[in-house]
């Protein structure tokens, strides 16, 4: 027994000496676990601050006022502006300026004078169904603390304000329909990502990296052909989510088809320029494996997926810009949810292209400067 512990413990120190006589190891296993930690403790919340919201107040009362003050007055919700008409009303929650909009009618203050239910009606935007569905119990707290209130204050006791929520682009804020669309995208991430992440490395650890130098074959074409493959999977893998999100899943696809795929394109640019960036820089399937995982795990958590990016602090903000995951989730969700077409998404494949251009230039210069 106590042989075999020796022998066990003498190959424990002799991989941790392996491993940490490595600088570049040390830094690896050190410096990513506390950034990401201090990252994704600050990012990774379901806590609900500032909720941009509008307020449709068609009573202009006392009544109608106090509880309006009550939403300002939270640390939950930010005030937006007023707004004067349905169409307004309506024109925020499409273009997702405001979270959740308060809709008070012209007799609140009347009804609840003469004893009477008065309702008020808050819109939500459904797009993102566990943040509509936090944001509606937020708001339900306020509407019985204003219950409460009136009847301390009045020796009434049926509750005397009613609310009536309604759902936009996910009426009955279905969490499937909310995630199994990002789901699409993250499976995606991942197949591009290890496709081309290990394709350069994977040459220079079993030996043929050499014998494809002496093809005909420039450096540039080397690139492409890694990179086609990732292009190929990526694709049947995310028109496989599509159908069986659509079929199995019953999650409604509203948008255009031409849309979707060519988001597909533009972020599979960006993802696979970005695995060849790590596959020309590591030596080994090993470190080709760990800088996908390094650049996998941040990305999905500060893509929105669970959490939203506006909860996230400002400077968390700015680098989720350099996010591919961010830009593509939103044209999955508008193509599924929102009947986004082309024209509309042309702020989210901009980036795309940019990030998938910029990384492909990068990759094809540290190929070439590992040529050397």
């Amino acid at each position: 027994m106590g042989t075999i512990l020796q022998r066990i413990f003498a190959l424990t120190k002799k991989e941790l000496l392996a491993l940490l006589r490595d600088a570049a190891s040390r830094a690896v296993l050190i410096g990513p676990p506390i950034i990401q930690l201090v990252v994704f403790g600050y990012a990774a919340t379901f806590d609900l601050r500032n909720i941009p919201f509008v307020v449709y107040d068609q009573d202009a009362g006392v009544y109608s006022r106090d509880l309006i003050a009550r939403f300002t007055g939270s640390p939950n919700f930010h005030l937006l502006r007023a707004v004067h008409s349905q169409k307004e009303l309506a024109s925020v929650i499409d273009d997702e300026s405001a979270l959740l909009a308060i809709n008070i009618g012209p007799d609140f203050t009347r009804r609840l004078e003469r004893g009477q239910p008065a309702h008020v009606q808050i819109i939500l935007n459904g797009r993102d169904s566990n943040t509509a569905a936090t944001a509606s119990g937020y708001a339900q707290v306020i509407v019985r603390s204003f219950n409460q209130a009136w009847i301390t204050g009045h020796g009434a006791d049926p509750a005397p304000t009613v609310l009536t929520e309604r759902a936009w682009f996910n009426p009955n804020l279905e969490s499937r329909w909310f995630f199994v669309p990002g789901i699409c995208g993250i499976l995606m991430l991942l197949v591009s990502m290890l496709t081309t992440g290990l394709s350069v490395a994977r040459e220079r650890e079993m030996g043929t990296f050499d014998q494809l130098l002496v093809t005909p074959m420039r450096p540039a074409e080397i690139l492409l052909g890694k990179a086609l493959p990732g292009f190929i999977v990526g694709v049947f893998e995310g028109s496989l989510v599509v159908l069986v999100s659509v079929f199995w899943f019953g999650v409604p696809f509203t948008g255009s088809i031409l849309a979707l795929y060519f988001g597909m394109f533009c972020f599979l640019l960006a993802t696979v320029g970005i695995g060849l960036m790590i596959s020309s820089l590591a030596v080994t399937q090993q470190q080709g494996l760990l800088g996908v995982f390094l650049f996998m795990v941040p990305s999905i958590v500060l893509s929105g997926f669970a959490t939203p990016i506006a909860n996230m602090p400002v400077a968390v903000q700015y680098i989720t810009l350099l996010n591919p995951l961010r830009y593509f989730l939103i044209v999955l969700r508008g193509c599924f949810l929102e009947g986004a077409t082309g024209s509309l998404l042309w702020p989210q494949y901009l980036p795309l292209i940019l990030i998938g251009f910029a990384s492909m230039t990068a990759a094809t210069q540290l190929f070439r400067r590992g040529l050397n």
